[in-house]
Order: structure tokens, then C-alpha cells, then sequence
């Protein structure tokens, strides 16, 4: 706020004849001798000197309460009349800018109790505040008020379009490094003048103030700018900094932290600041807010597998890290680490414990293919999405119900066709055994331990005959484990079909290699035909039959690269026929309520 004082420097009011001289002083004690100075006080009181002014307002003689009583009555009418300004542009073609601003507008008020102070009111037995009473008062100014934030931004509004602000230069920050834009002189109010002119056509009651735009520097001009850039962008941006979490080093580079970084405009410079907020999203970004996060192996955008390293669990204050960081950023190569107060818990699954499960290479990619149909292209892409990235660390067992869940709605699957009874129905999560047939054949060849594996009631072939699985939930699993000494990941995706392509679901395995595997089937045999059905019920789904029959597929297991033989596994499986179904129209009710069995 600002404060307009009264014309003289010390007291507040313009100095009056005779001053305030000691022998003065005492002349007046000698006279009022004898109880005239009892009666003087008893005159003034607290009472306003005689024949002062305030801002135009005789309050002379006024007792302290009464004079600012007047001053109210005077002024507080034009805390509501608004005064027209005008603006118009120095030197150009005419230009003008009119605006009705009320006092309130800019916080301008009269502060009545201090002006009347100022004055001289108030009582008291000096012998001074006597001598001032009786030997008169003088011209005095009003004590105002005004919000200079709303005061400029009234006054920016007013300058618009009537010339070239001043623009400041600038520091800032990017992954590129540091960027400057350079001051420019223009044209602006002149705010001093404008607050005077305003804040007098209020005191006096005018109803309307001119002021000019005149030409105005910047607040930030280039020696600012230099003085930014040798003093604290350029070392900020050359190195490094480490934040110290115990014994967890957060490391940011320039490119990382230049968002966190900012240069303000403050008192005529630019003064570094740190968004504290943002620099605590970059820390969670090395570190877990609270729980601490196990390390983990990911497939990358290169298709290949990179450790994720493990995230220390963190509380730490913002400020206090802000603060630190801050105080780095100016220091010398070799000097730019310090701790943060901080309390840290350590991830159980470290980081070094990822890199020991050395999931370095493929051991095993399978893939099968399926006909166009939505549903399938739904089901069979959520399965693979939920499986993709699953690690498997040794001695771990791999569950397909367990990582996929429920088939609902509710996660993301919809209505297809499985096989129930021997016969094709629909139901939610149809089309989801093509995921565990592939996810099978790739275990098959990574030379996992097989734990519960079922084959398909009757032969589907698009699928290695012998060598898949189905599930259902949630009795029916795929089930293997990794018995290997190394972890296990499992990316998983599909190729959607479409109208003219078929889909493709494909499994790959990663880890170091143990096994090399080979697969060798026989031929079928213990043929069975399939039967015939006629079903009338609406879920009926019509199917053209084919024979049953049993099928053994051996794995062959050879340690990798060697040629010999290490040991063999033998799967044996019975296929039933798949029945040829007819679908007819239920019969009609008879009369009576039951079937006609002759129709």
C-alpha cells in the first residue's frame, strides 16, 4: 500500500509561524502562570489545531471525532463516483483510450483516523501540543491508500493498443539448454504520475484525469539477463545433479531437470526458481513414494529384455529436497551431490537380483493362427495382454487362470464359442484356448516342467495335433513351472484378423538357454467315428463331425548344444469324435400342454 504524506517531512503538516522554539516555550509557561495553563489544555482537548485543512477540508478547531466525522462526509460520497481517464498515446495520431474507474477499483481509500492524526489532533499536556492548538494549523494532505497491484493492472488496461509495451528479457530452460530473449524498450503510463493524477482528481472532486503513454524501459534489461546467465543458468545446465536419499542416489541430468527450472522477474532481476511439485514427479520417477517397488525384466521398444531397475521406497519433504537441489545447481563439477533428509525402505527383489535371473536370450517362439471373427480378435488380444510380461523367477509356477482371471465382461472379454459336452456353444471368453495352446507350445520348446495341461475334447486343426491345451474357468488350467536355474519372461501379442487375413497369436520365451528340445509325434490310431445328433434347443449350433482317435507326442530334451540325448517326456492323447449335430425346430405343444411325438 502507499501512503501520501503531508508536505512537510517530520510532522505531517506544513510548518507554521513562530515554530516550536524553546523560548517560546517557556514565554507561553510564564504567561499561562497560575493555572492558565490548566485552562489552555481544558480549550484544546484533542481538538484539530485551529485553522488547519485537509485536502481542502476545514477541520480547524474540530475535536478529533467530529473532524473525521466531516472528512467521511466530504469524501465518502466519492468512494463511488467513478472518475473518467483517459489515455491517449504520446506524439501519435490521436489515439484514445477512455475507461470510468471507481475508487474501489484500485483500492484508493482516505485512511480518516490517521489523516486527522497527521493534522494534529489528540490529546495531550505537552507544552508543544498547547503551543501548536492556539498559535494555528496549516495546510495538510489527506492520508490515502491504493493497491498498486490494482492500480497496474488498471493501468494495463488502459494502455492497451496505445503503443509497444516494455517487454522484459528472459531466461529459460529446456532439454536443448538455455534460451534468452532479449529486452525491448517501449511505451507505457507513467504509473507514478498516473497514481498522483487519480488519486488528486479524488481529493478534489474532479470528475475526469488525461494521462499520457510515454516511452518506459523494462524492468529486466540485458545487463539482468547477463547477470542471470554467468550467475546461475549457465552452471545450472553444465552438469549433473545427485539427490542422496540415504544411501539411494537420484541422479538428474540438465535434460531431465530443465523443466523443474524457471527465472522470475522479482525487484528489478531475475531470481532462480524450482517448481517443487514437478521435481518430486522426477524423483518418483527413480525412486517409489512410500512402498518400495521390486526390480523387474520388460521387453523393450527393440523387442529385446532390459532389468527395470528396483525402486527404493521414499518419504522425503519437497521443500527440503527443492532447497537442496537448488543449492546444487550452482556448484562446481565434482561437488554437485547432497543428501535429503529422508526416510528410505530398500525393494526385497533388487535390482542386482533382476540382472542374476540373466533372462538374456529367446529360448523358445510359437505361433498359431485363427479365422476372422470379432470375438475372437477381442478375446484372444486381452488374454495375450494380461500374459504378456509375466516373470517367471525359479522354482515359480505359471497358472493361465491365475494371470488372465474370470472370463467377464467386466475384463474385457465378450461372447464366442467354446466347446461344451463334445458340442460348440457360446459363452463369454470364447476363443481363449488359442492363447493356451500357443503359450503350451512355446513352454514345450523352453523345456519348462509341464504341471496340468488338458487337450481339447476332440481335434481342432489349426492346433499341432497332440501338442495343445484348453482351459476353462476356473477348474480347467494351463499350469507349468519354471524349473529351470534362470528367470523366465513371457511376451506374448496378436496380429488381429481381418476379413482377408488370418490372425496370429505368438508366445516367446526368454531366459538363458538350458534345453534344446525336439518333438517327434506318431501317427494316429484307435480311430473312433463320430455319432450323429439332432438337437432342438435354441442354443443349438450346427457342427460336421470327425473321427476320434489317440496320438502320443514325445519330448526330446539335449542339453544346450550338446547332441546327446538327455532324457525323453511322453505325451498321450485321446481325442473323442466331434459329433455331427443337426439343429430342428422343437416340436409343437399339444393341446394338453405336452409334445406331439408325431411331429
Amino acid at each position: 500500500m502507499t501512503f501520501w504524506e503531508s508536505e512537510s517531512a517530520t510532522d505531517g503538516k506544513t510548518e507554521r509561524p513562530g515554530g516550536k522554539v524553546v523560548v517560546v516555550v517557556v514565554v507561553l509557561l510564564l504567561l499561562l502562570a497560575g493555572g492558565g495553563y490548566a485552562a489552555a489544555h481544558a480549550v484544546a482537548g484533542d481538538k484539530v489545531p485551529t485553522g488547519t485543512t485537509i485536502s481542502g477540508v476545514e477541520v480547524g478547531g474540530l475535536t478529533r471525532s467530529a473532524a473525521i466525522e466531516k472528512l467521511e462526509r466530504t469524501f465518502g460520497p466519492r468512494a463511488d463516483s467513478p472518475i473518467t481517464v483517459s489515455v491517449g498515446h504520446q506524439g501519435a495520431s490521436g489515439k484514445v483510450n477512455d475507461a470510468d474507474v471507481e475508487p474501489g477499483d484500485i483500492g484508493l481509500a482516505i485512511d480518516y483516523a490517521a489523516s486527522v492524526d497527521a493534522a494534529g489532533a489528540g490529546d495531550s499536556w505537552s507544552p508543544a501540543r498547547q503551543w501548536d492548538y492556539f498559535t494555528g494549523g496549516g495546510k495538510v494532505d489527506a492520508v490515502v491508500d491504493v493497491d498498486e497491484e490494482l492500480l497496474d493492472e488498471k493501468l494495463s488496461e488502459l494502455s492497451q493498443g496505445l503503443g509497444t509495451p516494455p517487454r522484459d528479457g528472459t531466461v529459460t530452460f529446456s532439454a536443448e539448454g538455455v534460451q534468452t530473449t532479449q529486452p525491448q524498450a517501449g511505451q507505457a503510463v507513467d504509473r507514478d504520475q498516473a497514481r498522483a493524477a487519480i488519486t488528486d482528481a479524488f481529493l478534489t472532486g474532479e470528475k475526469s484525469v488525461e494521462l499520457e503513454v510515454a516511452p518506459a524501459q523494462p524492468e529486466i534489461d540485458a545487463a539482468d539477463v547477463a547477470e542471470a546467465l554467468d550467475s546461475f543458468a549457465n552452471p545450472a545446465m553444465a552438469n549433473a545433479v545427485t539427490l542422496q536419499f540415504g544411501e539411494n542416489d537420484v541422479k538428474l541430468t540438465p535434460a531431465k531437470f530443465a523443466p523443474v527450472l524457471s527465472m522470475q522477474p522479482e525487484n528489478g532481476e531475475l531470481v532462480p526458481h524450482v517448481d517443487e511439485a514437478a521435481l518430486t514427479e522426477l524423483v518418483k520417477g527413480a525412486t517409489a513414494n512410500g512402498a518400495p517397488v521390486d526390480a523387474t525384466v520388460k521387453i523393450n521398444k527393440s523387442g529385446k529384455p532390459k532389468v527395470v531397475p528396483a525402486k527404493p521406497g521414499v518419504t522425503f519433504d519437497s521443500g527440503e529436497a527443492a532447497q537442496v537441489f537448488l543449492g546444487l545447481l550452482t556448484a562446481p563439477d565434482g561437488s554437485r551431490s547432497g543428501p535429503v533428509t529422508a526416510q528410505v525402505t530398500d525393494a526385497a527383489f533388487t535390482t542386482k537380483d533382476a540382472e542374476n535371473l540373466k533372462i538374456v536370450d529367446k529360448v523358445s517362439e510359437f505361433s498359431t493362427y485363427y479365422p476372422h471373427a470379432d470375438y475372437r480378435n477381442i478375446n484372444i488380444g486381452r488374454a495375450a495382454e494380461l500374459i504378456d510380461g509375466t516373470l517367471l523367477k525359479p522354482g515359480e509356477e505359471f497358472s493361465l487362470n491365475g494371470i488372465v482371471g474370470e472370463r467377464t465382461a467386466a475384463n474385457g472379454f465378450t461372447e464366442g464359442y467354446i466347446i461344451s459336452n463334445g458340442i460348440l456353444k457360446k459363452d463369454l471368453g470364447g476363443g481363449v484356448s488359442q492363447m493356451a495352446t500357443t503359450t503350451f507350445n512355446a513352454m514345450f520348446f523352453a523345456g519348462l516342467k509341464d504341471i496340468q495341461h488338458k487337450p481339447h475334447s476332440f481335434y481342432i486343426d489349426r492346433y499341432p495335433v497332440g501338442r495343445e491345451a484348453t482351459v476353462a474357468w476356473p477348474t480347467v488350467d494351463l499350469r507349468f513351472q519354471n524349473d529351470t536355474e534362470y528367470g523366465v519372461l513371457i511376451h506374448a501379442w496378436v496380429v488381429p484378423s481381418t476379413w482377408s487375413r488370418q490372425g496370429k497369436v505368438t508366445v516367446q520365451m526368454w531366459s538363458t538357454k538350458t534345453w534344446d528340445i525336439d518333438s517327434k509325434t506318431s501317427a494316429r490310431y484307435a480311430t473312433v467315428p463320430p455319432k450323429v445328433r439332432t438337437l432342438t434347443t435354441p442354443d443349438c449350433e450346427p457342427n460336421t463331425g470327425w473321427s476320434g482317435f489317440q496320438v502320443d507326442v514325445t519330448r526330446i530334451f539335449r542339453k544346450h548344444g550338446d547332441s546327446a540325448v538327455d532324457h525323453t517326456e511322453k505325451f498321450h492323447t485321446v481325442y473323442t469324435p466331434a459329433d455331427t449335430v443337426k439343429c430342428e425346430k422343437p416340436p409343437a405343444p399339444t393341446p394338453g400342454g405336452t409334445p406331439d411325438p408325431g411331429q
